[in-house]
């Protein structure tokens, strides 16, 4: 599925992205707080940094600090890896769930600051454990944390999204366990080629262009300000408390939730009032439209902001409350028994063994999957018509040498005073590196994708440049309003490979397996090096050296392709309606994303378009007006009154979404987060970022030990109560 991506209020400075993408704090708060403690203007070697200037150049160093010798060490490798794997494990739930993912840049700063800060104090600096885990810690080590952080718990857009649609589509085995090491492949493909071509994006985008990088920057000032010598050790403490406390309840009310979900985690309402007599009533429960406490995703609702979760809540009562129903009562879809002796119904089937029935009786959640896909692809690209200048006048602009052999070369006249790069030539990434690393990984993906997965030489280069070309895209985007959009941009591959597969004549099942696996590389890779240029920006504003932090993000790369692959298992084996959902379609996971890539891959491979033609002019219809949205509030509407503009989006993600009760808790956190705002600026500025990040890594992690528990049967489906559930059926 098209990833949906939050565009975020406030100039792109407060969202929650899915798909790979990160969550950005309120810039504009961080950016206060550290005026505050550096008296506004921060002179160092005579002259002066503006506010206007802290997102664009390095910020200077603390001439109180002690110089770190030692940036790249063991325990911030290993520190980073770890809280990245936390954040991993999280999205991959998430993800799962409504294909949400937030990134690990904050997180990994403020925790790795709590963690190696008062370890680096305790522990001596002589001796074996004292080189390994003590001695002083700074910002460019923190930054090295975040880093590792960052790698380690990318990639997880590829398995809520493009590789169980293959499982779906019955392309590979029928248990993804059998397939270990055709996914290890895969994503060694995506990953490692996404990191490799960073190195040239970020002269690009960093050094030349400048851009802003919302999120990043707002990281690097986080660092800067909790290694500040007077008040950063009481403002570490503070968010680290506040988050440690948010993450341990959560993961213990999650845990707790699989054992009695109908009484302390699902409010059936519809089905509680039927049972008290209240008989019509009962298609609320039918619709989807119950109450889910859910930790998580009020935690998303504080970091994306009033207009992303509401016009996601909106497009959930447009899509859900009106337009199923309706659907329902004129014969233009169907729903399929529930029950046996219960009125239930369930609307979700995305799956027919008459694949006449697709465009003949389709679902409510069929139906409305293609103007939800249409919706957020159209207005994805629209908004970056209006938002992108020219990628090839950009490449000018950065002063793009073509002559590939003075890239091994020394510039003859090379003057450091005219360099625009702050850091030292010797602290680069040394050109041999990526130039070697890249070739090596085109190598590598061309002979994996050949042998295992019937692809050819240069169906597997066209998938490797197409992911190159969205790089850019997904830079130039998250660069300057900090949204990736990476995931629902590359969804042009399965297009582009959905014709060649026609134009090869292949048969549909080998079609449909080219098009997700191209896919696979396209998007994970572009994903990839979008983050990881994101945080070498981190890295540039706080003066740490480019090379190390490339080797962190090399480290955590390779923690983040074993981590995945294993929690994917984990996941399927405990769930397995993730892969292959009943006919109902009811499942505990909704995996949007899974849905969406699996119909666009059946949908370019079909002789016949497989959409109901109500359905299709429907998307055409809300595509078009989601187009002429973004034109007007780019042309003609102040950008002060651009909050009051829907978000398509969000709302196209509530089309392919039947749980509805995420958009309910996303809408409870947003006004939430509104009223703290309000009354209580100064703690919302200490504590908002650190109670929500608690709050989906604490839900996340509890679900990872839920599907521990499933696969050593003591879950709450043997051991559980089934009390508040519709029909008496357990419901966790």
């Amino acid at each position: 599925m098209s990833t949906a991506v939050y565009e975020p209020e406030n100039g792109g400075l407060s969202e929650l992205r899915r798909g790979g993408s990160s969550t950005g704090s309120s810039n504009e708060k961080d950016l206060k707080d550290f005026k505050n403690e550096q008296n506004v203007k921060v002179t160092h070697e005579e002259y002066e940094v503006e506010e206007h200037d802290m997102w664009y150049q390095a910020i200077p160093p603390d001439p109180d600090a002690i110089e770190e010798t030692h940036q790249l060490t063991i325990r911030a490798v290993f520190v980073g890896c770890a809280l990245g794997a936390i954040v991993g494990a999280s999205n991959i739930y998430l993800g799962l769930k409504t294909g949400f993912t937030f990134g690990p840049q904050l997180f990994g700063a403020i925790f790795g600051f709590a963690i190696i800060k008062p370890l680096s104090k305790a522990l001596p600096e002589s001796g074996l454990l004292g080189r390994l885990l003590g001695g002083p810690f700074g910002p460019k080590e923190n930054c090295t944390v975040q880093s590792a952080a960052t790698a380690a718990g990318g990639i997880g857009i590829l398995f809520v999204s493009a590789v169980p649609a293959i499982y779906r589509l019955n392309l590979l085995s029928f248990y993804p366990k059998d397939d270990i090491g055709k996914l290890i492949a895969l994503t060694v493909c995506a990953g490692f080629f996404g990191v490799f071509f960073v190195i040239p994006l970020r002269k690009y985008y960093i050094v030349k262009q400048k851009l802003t990088f919302p999120t990043p920057a707002a990281t690097a000032i986080t660092i800067r300000a909790l290694h500040n010598s007077r008040t950063g050790a009481i403002a570490a403490r503070k968010k680290s408390l506040a988050l440690l406390f948010s993450f341990v309840v959560v993961f213990v009310y999650k845990v707790l939730t699989g054992y009695a979900p109908g009484v302390i985690y699902d409010w059936h309402i519809g089905w509680t009032l039927y049972r008290l007599g209240f008989t019509s009533i009962i298609s609320l429960e039918n619709y989807g439209w119950w109450i889910e406490f859910t930790p998580a995703f009020f935690g998303a609702g504080m970091l994306s902001g009033i207009n992303a979760s509401w016009s996601f809540f909106g497009g959930s009562i447009l899509a859900w409350g009106i337009i199923a129903p309706s659907l329902v009562k004129n014969g233009l879809a169907f729903g399929s028994a529930a029950s046996e002796e219960y009125p239930l119904v369930s609307y979700s089937g995305l799956s027919f063994s008459d694949p006449d029935k697709y465009t003949s009786a389709p679902s409510p959640r069929y139906w409305l999957l293609w103007p939800g896909i249409l919706m957020m692809l159209l207005y994805s690209f629209a908004d970056l018509a209006m938002n992108s200048g020219s990628i090839v006048t950009n490449i000018r602009k950065a002063g793009f040498n073509w002559d590939v052999r003075a890239w091994f070369r020394e510039d003859p006249d090379y003057n450091a005073d005219d360099d625009e790069d702050l850091s030292p030539r010797e602290d680069r990434v040394p050109t041999l590196w990526w130039v070697v690393g890249l070739i090596a990984s085109i190598i590598m993906s061309c002979a994996i994708l050949a042998t295992m997965f019937n692809m050819n030489v240069g169906e597997a280069i066209l998938s490797l440049v197409l992911g190159f070309a969205f790089s850019f895209i997904g830079v130039q985007s998250a660069g300057t309003t900090d949204v990736n959009p990476v995931s629902t941009v590359a969804k042009a591959s399965q297009l582009i490979f959905g014709g060649i597969g026609k134009g090869a004549g292949l048969a549909p099942n080998p079609a449909r397996t080219m098009n997700l696996t191209a896919g696979v590389i396209s998007a994970g890779s572009a994903a990839q090096s979008t983050d990881m240029t994101g945080d070498l920006k981190t890295g540039y504003l706080l003066r740490a050296k480019p090379k190390n932090q490339f080797v962190a993000q090399l480290c955590g790369s390779t923690v983040a392709i074993f981590l995945n692959v294993g929690l994917f298992i984990l996941f399927t084996s405990a769930t397995p309606c993730i892969l292959y959902p009943p006919d109902s379609g009811e499942c505990t996971y909704g995996a949007p994303s899974v849905s969406a890539w699996a119909a666009v891959a059946v949908a370019v491979s079909s002789p016949k378009l497989p959409i109901p033609s109500s359905s299709g002019y429907t998307a055409i219809a809300l595509g078009i007006f989601a187009v002429l949205s973004v034109v007007v509030k780019q042309l003609w509407i102040p950008k002060k009154y651009w909050h009051w503009v829907p978000n398509w989006n969000a709302v196209g993600l509530a089309f392919v979404t039947p749980q509805v009760y995420y958009s309910i808790a996303m809408a409870a956190g947003s006004v939430f987060n509104f009223i703290w705002a309000r009354r209580h600026p100064a703690g919302f500025d200490m504590y908002m970022f650190a109670v929500a990040a608690g709050m989906l890594a604490g839900e996340g992690l509890g679900g990872v030990l839920q599907a521990l528990l499933a696969v050593a049967k003591v879950d709450g489906s043997l051991y559980g109560t089934a009390i508040g559930c519709p029909g008496f059926e357990f419901c966790g």
